[in-house]
């Protein structure tokens, strides 16, 4: 029999370890400060002045989101310097759609045991995220969990609250045929397909740490890494002014299917692939894993990371504001009477090396 008296960390848990990550990332949540809240971590909760942000008659609009399997990328790959930003920008582009402010966020980390050099990377690049979202990083839990995880491993997730004015909520109500859809460059394959992503480069055997063409030095790997684009800043003022009618994130299940998820009764969603250029990252893993056509829309982003639903007399306004914000704008197709769906074709461009891949498709 063991007579030695157990201790916390006899069981594999530090609270030493985790009081010592508490004050490394302090100053990261402070970094995020907003009107509202100061961001302190150390409270058993974390406080959000809503009056002091400027709301008058406010809904609040909550999400959560994780980062899904990239992150077992990142850990193969040791690069743990954007899946916060990815964790950040699941949550608070599906705010936006809704018409709704990003205010604060709270955070998940969960690991077997704790690394605090990987944790503080994390932390600092869901910092990062939600400096570029405009929310405050308020609090969070940071879970050791002996048994649970493998060595190295861990998990993410995260959650947001956002704001909006009553009247200012998007539903996409207003939305009528002979709109124009918008579509805003994604960065990469953001966050979703990730398990098809990892099956193709296993059954290919790439490797991940090779140079990618047209990547500027950067390899294969850093390419897939690339964080999600958060576009609440840019958009934020459009959804206010009343500009925009309706926006989707294109995630999981790609423009076919998160376009009509905002569409009322009697619209359908026409999109022209030819608008824009297949981003090479996708037309690499079409070919590597011979992917369908109907299954890379389903599947990824393709290129487009947001999709807009204005009015014609507003499409050169709302381009020329998003441009001027950074953003890559495609005008993609319009709003046609008809059953709510999407329709994608390319009738006269390509997405891939020339050949027209992309063969019309009707969800």
């Amino acid at each position: 029999m063991n007579e030695k008296p157990l201790t916390y960390a006899d069981a594999g848990v530090s609270i030493e370890a985790g009081n010592a990550l508490v004050k490394a990332i302090a100053p990261l949540a402070k970094s995020t400060s907003r009107p509202g809240a100061d961001a302190r971590l150390g409270g058993f909760g974390g406080f959000f002045d809503v009056k002091a942000a400027g709301y008058s008659d406010p809904l609040l609009v909550a999400a959560n989101d994780g980062v899904g399997t990239k992150l077992k990328l990142a850990i193969e790959l040791g690069r743990h310097d954007g899946v916060g930003i990815d964790l950040v920008a699941m949550c608070a582009n599906d705010l936006i759609v809704q018409g709704a402010e990003p205010l604060f966020f709270l955070d998940y980390y969960a690991s077997g045991k704790l690394d605090n050099s990987v944790a503080v990377d994390v932390v600092a690049s869901i910092a990062e995220g939600c400096r570029q979202a405009g929310c405050a990083l308020i609090g969070g839990e940071t879970a050791e969990m002996p048994g649970m995880y493998s060595d190295g491993d861990y998990d993410l997730a995260g959650f947001c609250v956002g704001a909006v004015e009553r009247d200012k909520v998007l539903t996409g109500a207003n939305i009528m045929p002979g709109d124009v859809i918008l579509g805003l460059a994604s960065s990469g394959v953001h966050s979703n397909g990730f398990s098809l992503v990892r099956r193709i480069a296993a059954d290919r055997g790439w490797n991940l740490a090779e140079g990618f063409p047209a990547a500027d030095g950067r390899s294969l790997g850093e390419v897939l890494l690339e964080p999600t684009r958060i576009y609440v800043r840019p958009l934020l003022p459009l959804v206010q002014q009343g500009r925009i009618k309706g926006l989707a994130h294109i995630t999981g299940g790609g423009l076919i299917e998160n376009i009509p998820r905002v569409l009322p009764e009697g619209c359908h969603s026409w999109i022209a692939a030819d608008r824009w250029a297949l981003p090479l990252i996708f037309a690499f893993l079409q070919e590597g894993g011979q992917v369908a056509p109907q299954e890379m829309a389903r599947t990824f982003n393709c290129g487009i990371g947001m999709a807009l639903i204005v009015a014609e007399e507003d499409v050169d306004l709302v381009t020329d504001s998003l441009s001027a914000a950074g953003e890559t704008v495609h005008e993609i197709g319009a709003i046609q009477e008809g059953p709510r769906g999407c329709t994608i074709s390319a009738e006269a461009g390509t997405w891939s090396a020339g050949e027209a891949w992309f063969a019309e498709h009707n969800a």
